[in-house]
């Protein structure tokens, strides 16, 4: 069984892989607003969706 503290870990290297100066997120900031991107980074984007996963998990 995982931990709390490795799914912690798994998502914070998920953010900072991929997350972190992501283009598109950018993009969709600038072009649409923050409510607009997030909403993209969750329901759209594939490493939104295992970070998604990995909540469920907690």
């Amino acid at each position: 069984m995982i931990t709390r503290n490795e799914i912690l870990v798994e998502v914070e290297t998920l953010l900072t892989t991929y997350c972190n100066g992501c283009f598109l997120k950018k993009y969709h900031r600038q072009e649409h607003g923050k409510t607009f991107a997030h909403r993209f980074c969750i329901t759209e984007c594939t490493v939104g969706e295992k970070i998604k996963k990995c909540g469920q998990k907690l």
